[in-house]
């Protein structure tokens, strides 16, 4: 791995270079399209390197797995696609409630059902408000290039171990498949098994649970995990912001849609509009003091740029208190927006008065 640290490498493969660096130990999943590559190079490199690599015989087998491996303070991650996603959910409320650190990859694929494998975003409300039951979050980071399919993930390993909960790298299948030059970041020290572990159990002070009989204490651990979401919110907001200077419109977009917004907002700056782009890096905690900086910086139309059916669009909604418009654009079932297309919607919207000038 480190006899260069520059590499060619797809999102899917960055992101296996990525937890192996930050120092994953354990991988158990099951592959699925368009998210094979993953389970595909954690198996020969995890073994190579002295770690677990195990192929579950199914979806739900694979995130018991990362809980019992998490459970005895082992960095552990997973990964799926769509329906995969769905399958786990059950275990990641599981391992919400008990507080439990570990990482998922979602390279999200055309649905819903069995849908198709083309890329789509409309994994968002599954991944972004919970999915399973429950009044537990995940934290969801959201890479738009293979370099941050390796470097997010990092990033996800850390959050994991320090608010231990679930984090999710939220990609589609587009940025999962290409190919780009990666840069690999330095490696992580090894950490020990955390003091609250079952491996490092000394007495029956280390337990971990995620059922509660009375109600008073499944309350209290849900205010207690509230408290800590909040605490997220506050501080671990990630966006990029692009040609935001001057805007008067700005794209929201995350993930391959950014891809072709940006290049959208470039086209359209060449015809005299002033608009540019806030790009989440945070789904959850979403980018809330992105919206309302760019909104206060003169923004006055907002365009949710989406490979889905507008799940995003309530947060934008919601990060600006309803103070300016927000229209979609939007392709699903597996059909990636265009640049010409993203500009004409554009054109459309502003040219008919949805600005409410």
């Amino acid at each position: 791995m480190h006899r260069t640290n520059r590499v060619l490498l797809k999102g899917n493969e960055a992101a296996v270079y990525g937890a192996l660096l930050a120092g994953c130990e354990c991988y158990f999943g099951y592959p699925i399209t368009p998210a094979s590559e993953i389970a595909h190079t954690s198996a020969r490199l995890f073994p190579e390197l002295g770690r677990v690599f195990i192929q579950a015989e199914c979806e739900i087998a694979s995130i018991n797995m990362v809980m019992g491996a998490a459970a005895a303070g082992r960095r552990v991650m997973t990964a799926s696609s769509g329906l995969g996603i769905s399958l786990k959910q059950e275990g990641v409320s599981y391992i919400a409630t008990a507080e439990l650190p570990c990482v998922i990859i979602d390279v999200m694929r055309g649905g819903p059902g069995l849908g198709n494998i083309s890329p789509e975003q409309a994994d968002y409300n599954q991944i972004v408000k919970g999915g399973g039951h429950g009044g537990y979050r995940c934290i969801v980071l959201a890479p738009g290039s293979v370099q941050e399919m390796c470097d997010l993930t990092m990033k996800a390993f850390d959050l994991a171990d320090k608010y231990r909960t679930p984090v999710y790298v939220l990609t589609d299948g587009m940025i999962g498949q290409m190919m780009e030059k990666l840069e690999l970041p330095e490696p992580r020290p090894q950490r020990p098994a955390p003091a609250w572990s079952l491996d490092r159990a000394v007495s029956e002070t280390n337990y971990i649970s995620s059922i509660y009989m009375a109600a008073d204490d499944l309350e209290e651990v849900n205010r207690r995990l509230n408290r800590k979401y909040a605490e997220i919110k506050a501080t671990e907001q990630m966006w990029e912001e692009y040609l935001l200077d001057d805007a008067e419109y700005a794209y929201v977009a995350y993930g391959i849609s950014s891809r072709m917004a940006r290049s959208a907002a470039d086209e359209l700056r060449k015809r005299g509009m002033k608009i540019g782009m806030v790009r989440p890096k945070t789904l959850f905690p979403f980018p809330d003091a992105g919206l309302k900086k760019a909104m206060d910086n003169g923004v006055k139309h907002f365009f949710s740029v989406e490979m889905s059916n507008g799940q995003m669009i309530d947060d934008i909604r919601l990060g600006i208190e309803c103070k300016r418009p927000v229209t979609l654009i939007n392709r699903m079932g597996g059909n990636v927006p265009t640049v010409e297309e993203i500009v004409n919607r554009t054109l459309a919207a502003v040219e008919g008065g949805a600005d409410h000038e």
